[in-house]
């Protein structure tokens, strides 16, 4: 007898949009999930149960467009499924509602205080994580919990998130040349962790202090 199951009439990720098509309108907001994506591909390199969106649609509800944040995080989901990678991230699909999401805010300010939590809320989204670097009297870091159904703000910087395993915070240091506050992963003790290019540079100094040049190396 033929057994219907209306999972099986649900769209894929092939068959619905990868963007709102809203451009990303400044560096930072491309930057900053990039570099925390950087560092979680050393960390967890070999983990296969995570998966770092940036700028990706976020398919929830066939009614309703997709929602795209500046970054997402995750867990308990394939890392990547073949060599095309993720097209979106749907919901029905990943049967995983992400642990994390950040918004990097700009001049021009996308609900990331209103319409955004609020969403991010009812799909029972952990952690919120909101960098404002216009701020001047506020931190510029936010981190809220999801605490029944309400996000509650976190208080120090860094801030463990016990769920993940990792902190998250903001101090000053330089990625690609640039030198400014940046957003970091931290490990229980407080202790920053290296970016890639901090754990070259590492590296070509151990070389040196032992006589190797590291562009000898090949």
């Amino acid at each position: 007898m033929f057994q219907y199951n209306p999972l099986h009439c649900l769209p894929s990720a092939e068959d619905l949009p990868d963007s709102d098509d809203t451009p990303v309108d400044n560096e930072l907001q491309d930057l900053i999930p990039s570099l925390l994506k950087a560092i979680l591909a050393l960390v967890w390199a070999n983990r296969m149960d995570w998966f770092f969106g940036i700028d990706m649609g976020i398919h929830y509800d066939l009614e309703q467009p997709a929602i795209v944040p500046d970054g997402f995080l995750s867990l308990g989901v394939e890392r990547f499924f073949d060599e095309n990678l993720r097209l979106s991230y749907v919901i029905w699909e990943e049967k995983q509602v992400p642990i994390l999401v950040l918004e990097v805010v700009s001049q021009t300010r996308r609900g990331e205080y209103t319409t955004k939590k609020k969403q991010y809320a009812e799909l029972k989204v952990l952690y919120y994580v909101v960098y404002n670097p216009l701020r001047r009297r506020k931190s510029t870091l936010e981190v809220y919990r999801l605490t029944e159904g309400e996000y509650v703000l976190q208080r120090g910087n860094p801030v463990w998130l016990e769920e993940i395993g990792l902190g998250i915070g903001s101090e000053r240091g330089t990625y690609q040349g640039i030198t400014r506050e940046w957003l970091y992963w931290y490990d229980e003790q407080g202790q920053r962790l290296l970016t890639p290019e901090e754990r070259i540079l590492k590296l070509e100094e151990k070389l040196r202090s032992l006589g190797i040049d590291p562009n000898s190396i090949s």
